[in-house]
């Protein structure tokens, strides 16, 4: 069913290629291995070195990519963000590319403001790339978010295995999949991408049973809820929820922008998520923003952005199934608030407290004792969390 909700080109008796995994982590190891071993084979058949394998991506990847990278010893070439452009740009990352590149990992829906990457344009430049050179460097798409998003409300972007480099998949179930966390799949184009020496076989429990895993011993429930869903849901089900997503994200970003104290990060096509930053942070910060929220009950993640955009602060909130219109009006209405009270608040910067003395002492000789730093701080934190502390007694918040 997956297979044929990411266009893999299977004909009509022909079994799709794929596993079902402990979320995309597992999965994008299982799919990193299998391009690995398939670089490796081909550099040792044609006598050339196999030692020394990367994988290149943006700044902007999941940790995962990271543990990949580093558990099986593959160099991570990371594509460097940019203040207004945080995904990998598919320019610099074909230029990254080289005979030792195992594969290009493109992400559809960024784990930090949601956007799709577009892989149609990397397909192309590398396309032009491998015939140039003579290299067969293949494309993995991260489809952790939006896997279960782009098909159903995004139907003619091009990403998946309508682009010929594209050879494997990653999904997670237990995000837009709809099903409890433990999920994910991982799907390849045929079976000529995934290596058979990766492949067990087993027939103690009465039948031949092929396996390729990094784990073992796991229940069956996650499975039997994906399958559920599938058929209870159908594909104008799946339509349905995430329409009903994407449009509840749109109030919330409205509702943000009529604010007037944000700017938008996120984009309008994408996982259905809002990510925005202060417009103004002179005086108090994002995560003063996220810290006050959980006042109200909301835990609304404040983040820096990699390099080189690591300047650049954000706040995100994430639209899934049951976040509805009035939830999302309500947390608009608890964010005004919040800015509301951090604006009548002490500045924790710089601002109304006389840290070094009166000025008119100055001005007649009297002796002013400088504070350190750390005295300066304290003092700062002390006022601050009296503040507070005052403030929740007259909102009655436990």
């Amino acid at each position: 069913m997956i297979a044929h909700l990411f266009n893999a080109p299977l004909g009509e008796s022909e079994t799709a290629v794929g596993v079902g995994t402990v979320g995309s982590s597992e999965a994008i190891m299982l799919a990193g291995l299998a391009f690995k071993r398939k670089w490796q084979k081909k550099r040792k058949a044609e006598g050339k070195p196999c030692d020394q394998p990367n994988i290149v991506t943006g700044a902007n990847v999941q940790v995962c990519w990271e543990k990949f990278a580093r558990y099986f010893e593959v160099e991570l070439k990371e594509v460097k963000l940019r203040e207004g452009y945080y995904v990998m740009d598919p320019e610099k990352a074909v230029e990254m590319v080289d005979e030792n590149t195992i594969c290009v990992a493109a992400i559809l829906g960024s784990t930090l403001n949601g956007e799709f990457e577009d892989v149609k344009l990397l397909n192309d430049l590398l396309t032009k790339k491998n015939k140039e050179t003579g290299w067969e460097t293949p494309i993995h798409v991260d489809a952790a978010s939006g896997g279960f998003i782009a098909p159903f409300i995004y139907p003619d972007l091009e990403w998946d295995f309508r682009l010929p480099l594209v050879k494997s998949i990653n999904v997670s179930g237990h995000k837009y999949g709809l099903v409890y966390a433990g999920i994910g799949w991982v799907i390849w184009r045929s079976k000529e991408d995934l290596p058979e020496e990766l492949i067990f076989h087993i027939n103690y429990l009465g039948a031949d049973q092929p396996t390729f895993t990094l784990n073992f011993s796991k229940g069956s429930s996650q499975v039997i809820a994906q399958y559920y869903q599938l058929i209870r849901l159908g594909y104008e089900g799946y339509k349905n929820v995430m329409e009903n997503c994407r449009d509840n994200m749109r109030v919330l970003k409205e509702g943000l922008e009529l604010t007037g104290r944000f700017d938008i990060i996120s984009k309008d096509i994408g996982v259905p998520l809002v990510a925005f930053s202060l417009k103004d942070s002179s005086t108090h910060n994002e995560f003063e923003v996220s810290d006050m929220l959980r006042r109200f009950g909301w835990i609304v993640p404040a983040y820096t952005m990699p390099p080189d955009a690591q300047h650049i602060t954000v706040l995100r909130v994430v639209i899934r199934e049951d976040f509805s219109r009035t939830l999302a009006e309500r947390l608009v209405n608890n964010i005004q608030k919040v800015m509301h009270e951090l604006e009548t608040a002490p500045c924790k910067v710089c601002a109304r407290i006389s840290i070094s003395g009166d000025g008119d002492d100055e001005q007649h000789g009297a002796v002013v004792v400088k504070k350190t730093a750390l005295e300066t701080q304290r003092e700062i934190t002390t006022i601050w969390r009296k503040f507070v502390m005052e403030k929740k007694k007259m909102n009655g918040v436990c």
